[in-house]
């Protein structure tokens, strides 16, 4: 040992390492790096699969529910006054106007007359048809009452004789018991009688027969009475027809002809338009026309509101392509309802009840209705083929291809329609 050093050897405690844990600091880097690797590539997998990648801003998707679908369309419309008769000219002649475009009239008011020469001439010839007839009507009488009692006069007369022959015929029958008057004288008493007897029956006769005549010349005189009086009835209506009257309270609309103007019968003149009731006219697509029917439901949207109706006329005809049809409202009316005022209505079709539907997007136009993107968890958008059913304004029925719960790509998928799979970027 050297000199003037200490040595300290004995107090050095030797310690041993503990490896126990020391794995550790090795391990979870590991196990990072490893959880790290495996996300990597299941990313890595998930972006290599997807054939393109869209932004989740640029798309709009919905879930596939259960539920009723009530199947409908939106048209526009116009309103239009329930009651709107058009008048026509019951007969040529000049006009007379009464009233201008927009004056109130009341039901009756005279709008215009029809100044028409031959319905009025017409009528006074018929009229004194009627009161010749009517005139050989009573004459006929005349003539009855006075038969009748020329008719009663010859019965009387007979009668008179047919008492006397009898009474004649009781005094020869005393006297031929006492032999008073001869064999002859008898015989002609009898002859007399049997004379008085048919002179009598044959007036009676006569009369009935006479009486019957007579009742048959009046009966027909009284008919052709009748059927002349139906024909001056028929011209004195023509003729009240020519003051031309309000059907109904409203306005006057359009007026087709002008003062003073030469019209024929049946040329439309004067439209009123009545304000208390309106209906709403709109155009659907012919698209649609199979589908509709009288007593189909709408809703009429208003100042944000919708009021009820139904479908109560339908043209038989297409127009441009469009069906055109009346819906009458079924309660509430719209207050302040202008005529021709535009109107959306909603129209119901059908009812399908406990399917699947989807909110319905420009992908079933863009795909054909035949392709849709189903999202899933790993941010992918696979395509599949469905079949889509019913429509409505705002769902779609699915038909198959789909199951309720799916998340399904509803915007446009013009872009990647014909891609396997995309990727939905955030």
């Amino acid at each position: 040992m050297l000199e003037g050093i200490r040595d300290t050897s004995a107090q050095d405690v030797v310690r041993k390492k503990n490896r126990k844990w020391q794995w550790l600091k090795w391990a979870i880097p590991g196990l990072l790096i490893l959880v790290f690797g495996a996300f990597a590539s299941s990313a890595l997998k998930t972006w290599l699969s997807a054939e393109a990648s869209i932004s989740a801003d640029r798309i709009r998707t919905a879930v596939v529910q259960r539920g009723d679908l009530i199947r409908d369309i939106n048209v526009q419309g116009r309103v239009v006054a329930a009651v709107s008769p058009t008048l026509y000219s019951p007969a040529t002649g000049t006009v007379s106007l009464e009233v201008l475009p927009g004056d109130i009239v009341t039901v009756g008011q005279v709008l215009a007359g029809i100044d028409s020469p031959e319905v009025r001439a017409e009528f006074l010839q018929e009229q004194s048809s009627l009161d010749r007839l009517r005139a050989e009507l009573e004459r006929e009488k005349i003539q009855a009452r006075k038969a009748k009692v020329k008719s009663q006069q010859t019965i009387d007369l007979a009668n008179v004789k047919l008492t006397a022959a009898e009474r004649e015929m009781r005094r020869a029958d005393e006297s031929i018991r006492t032999n008073a008057i001869s064999e002859i004288d008898y015989e002609r008493a009898r002859d007399e009688l049997a004379r008085a007897r048919v002179e009598h029956d044959h007036a009676v006769q006569d009369a009935q027969l006479e009486a019957e005549s007579l009742e048959f010349e009046a009966q027909t005189r009284q008919l052709a009475v009748d059927r002349q009086q139906l024909v001056v009835g028929e011209l004195a209506r023509r003729v009240e027809d020519l003051s031309i009257r309000s059907p109904v309270n409203g306005i006057v609309g359009n007026v087709e002809i002008e003062q003073k103007a030469l019209v024929n019968e049946n040329a439309p003149l004067i439209t009123v338009v009545d304000l208390t009731a309106f209906e709403v006219e709109v155009r659907i697509p012919e698209a649609y026309a199979d589908d509709l029917g009288i007593g189909l439901g709408a809703n009429v949207q208003y100042n944000a509101e919708e009021y009820r109706g139904n479908l109560v006329s339908l043209s038989p005809e297409v127009v441009n392509s469009e069906v055109v049809g009346r819906i009458r409202f079924a309660g509430e009316v719209p207050a302040n309802l202008r005529q021709n005022q535009r109107v959306t209505v909603r129209v119901m079709m059908d009812e399908l009840i406990d399917v699947l539907k989807l909110q319905r997007g420009s992908f079933a136009d863009t795909g054909g209705g035949r392709v849709a993107f189903v999202l899933s968890e790993n941010g992918l958008a696979e395509r599949r083929a469905v079949s889509l059913g019913a429509r409505s304004a705002s769902e779609v029925q699915v038909i198959s291809g789909l199951a309720e719960g799916d998340r399904v790509v509803i915007s446009s998928i013009a872009d990647f329609e014909d891609f396997e799979t995309i990727q939905i970027v955030n």
